[in-house]
C-alpha cells in the first residue's frame, strides 16, 4: 500500500477536523432548537391543563343553585358534561367547627387535596374572589393541576368552591416521549451532518489531492527524463577532461546534450502546466517521420537502432511527441535485452520493436499506469505512462503487442492529418 506523504496526511487531518467542526456546529444548532422546542412544548401542555381546569371549574360553579329552602344544591354537578371529563372533582365548604372541608366528593377522595391545602385554597378564594389556579397532591400522593371556582350567595359572599383537578401524568408521558424522539432525531441528524460534511470536505479537497499527486508524478517523471542525459553528460565531461585530445569532441557532445536537456525541461514544464490546467497545448501540423528521425539521432548509444519511415503529417506538439518517442526507444533499449531495436513510422503510427522477452498479456495494459514496474516498463514506471498521456492528449492511443518472430512491439497511434484538415 502506498504511504501517505506529510502533505497528503495534513490534508486528510484537515478533512477530519472539518467534519468534526461541521458535526459540532450542527449539534449546537440542533441543541438550541431542541431546547426551545422542549420548553415550548412544556409551557404549552401546562397552559392547556390550566385552561381545561379553569373552564371546567368556572362552568361547574354556575351549575350550583339554591333550592326552595335557600340551601345550596349540588345535585346537577355529577350529571354535567364538564364533570364527566374531570379527573378529580369536589366541593369545598366552610365548617363552623373547624377548617374548610370537602362537602361533596364526586371522584375518589384520595384524589382531592388534604386539609392544609384546603385551608390555603379557601383563604385564597376569600381574598381574590375569583377562580384560583394551583398545583397540589391529593391525599393519595398523586399531583394534580387544580382550579377552584368560588360560589357566592346573593350578597356576594363566597359560601363554597368547586374544585376541579386534571392528572398531568398523560401530558408528562407525552412530553417525555417527545424528549426521546428529539434526542434520537438530533443524534441521527448530527451523524447525517457528519457524513455529509465528510463527503463534502472530501470533494472540496479532491482538487488539492489531485494537485499533490500530479506534483509527485511530475517529480518522478522529471527524474526519469533527466537521469539518462545527465549521466551521459557527466561521462562526456569526464572523458574530455581526462583526455585533452578528446576535449573538442567531448565539448561538442556536451553542447548537444545540454540542448537536449533544455528541450526536456521545456517539455516537462509544458506537461506540468497542461496537467495543472494553466496551459493548453497548441497542436500544429508537423512531419511525424522527420520528428522521429531527429529524436532517434539525438539519443546516445543508438548503434543498434534502425529507423524506417514514410512521410506522414499529424497535428501535435513537437516537444511532447519527441518525449514520447524517446521514452519508447529508450524503453526498448533498456528492456530489450540489448538486441536490435527497429523503429518504423507509417500513417500516424510510430512502432518500436525489440527482440527481448516481451511482456505477458495480462500486463500489457497495466504497464502504462504510473508507478508500475514490469519487464517492459521503466524502473519508476513513468516512461510508458508518459507515452500514453501524450497519446491521449493528441486524441490517440498507445499499446503493446507481441512482435512477429518474438519480442515486443510498442506503438504510438495518432490521428493522421488529412487534406480536409
Amino acid at each position: 500500500m502506498r504511504s501517505r506523504t506529510p502533505a497528503i496526511a495534513r490534508l486528510h487531518r484537515a478533512r477530519w477536523v472539518t467534519t468534526l467542526l461541521f458535526a459540532a456546529t450542527t449539534a449546537i444548532c440542533l441543541l438550541v432548537l431542541a431546547t426551545i422546542a422542549v420548553r415550548t412544548d412544556s409551557q404549552s401542555r401546562t397552559h392547556d391543563l390550566d385552561n381545561d381546569v379553569i373552564h371546567r371549574a368556572d362552568g361547574l360553579s354556575r351549575v350550583v343553585s339554591y333550592d326552595a329552602d335557600g340551601a345550596l344544591s349540588f345535585d346537577a354537578l355529577p350529571d354535567d358534561d364538564l364533570a364527566r371529563g374531570a379527573d378529580a372533582l369536589g366541593v369545598v365548604q366552610p365548617d363552623a367547627a373547624g377548617p374548610p372541608r370537602i362537602s361533596h366528593a364526586y371522584t375518589s377522595p384520595a384524589t382531592l387535596p388534604g386539609p392544609a391545602d384546603l385551608a390555603w385554597i379557601w383563604q385564597r378564594i376569600q381574598e381574590e374572589q375569583q377562580t384560583v389556579l394551583f398545583t397540589a397532591d391529593g391525599t393519595g400522593g398523586r399531583g394534580f393541576h387544580w382550579a377552584a371556582a368560588p360560589v357566592g350567595d346573593a350578597n356576594g359572599t363566597v359560601v363554597a368552591a368547586v374544585l376541579v383537578g386534571d392528572d398531568p401524568t398523560p401530558s408528562h408521558t407525552a412530553h417525555d416521549r417527545l424528549l426521546r424522539w428529539l434526542a434520537l432525531g438530533c443524534l441521527g441528524l448530527v451523524l447525517a451532518a457528519a457524513a455529509v460534511g465528510h463527503l463534502l470536505s472530501g470533494r472540496a479537497m479532491r482538487p488539492a489531492l489531485r494537485g499533490l499527486e500530479r506534483q509527485e508524478q511530475f517529480l518522478a517523471e522529471a527524474a526519469h527524463e533527466l537521469r539518462t542525459p545527465l549521466a551521459t553528460l557527466r561521462l562526456v565531461v569526464e572523458s574530455g577532461s581526462g583526455s585533452p585530445g578528446r576535449a573538442p569532441a567531448a565539448l561538442d557532445e556536451a553542447v548537444r546534450l545540454v540542448d537536449r536537456l533544455g528541450r526536456l525541461v521545456t517539455g516537462l514544464l509544458a506537461r506540468a502546466r497542461v496537467e495543472a490546467g494553466t496551459h493548453e497545448i497548441e497542436l500544429t501540423p508537423l512531419r511525424l517521420d522527420q520528428l522521429v528521425e531527429q529524436t532517434v539521432e539525438e539519443l546516445p548509444d543508438t548503434a543498434g537502432v534502425t529507423v524506417g519511415t514514410e512521410a506522414t503529417v499529424v497535428n501535435g506538439d513537437p516537444e511532447l511527441l519527441a518525449q514520447a518517442v524517446r521514452n519508447l526507444v529508450e524503453n526498448a533499449l533498456r528492456h530489450g535485452g540489448g538486441t536490435p531495436v527497429e523503429v518504423s513510422v507509417t500513417a500516424g503510427r510510430v512502432a518500436v520493436r525489440d527482440h527481448g522477452p516481451g511482456v505477458p498479456a495480462k500486463d500489457r495494459t497495466r504497464v502504462f499506469e504510473r508507478r508500475v514496474t514490469g519487464a517492459a516498463s521503466t524502473g519508476t514506471g513513468t516512461g510508458l505512462a508518459i507515452v500514453r498521456w501524450v497519446a491521449e492528449l493528441h486524441g490517440g492511443t498507445a499499446q503493446l503487442s507481441p512482435a512477429p518472430g518474438g519480442g515486443l512491439q510498442a506503438e504510438l497511434l495518432l490521428p493522421e492529418r488529412t487534406a480536409a484538415d
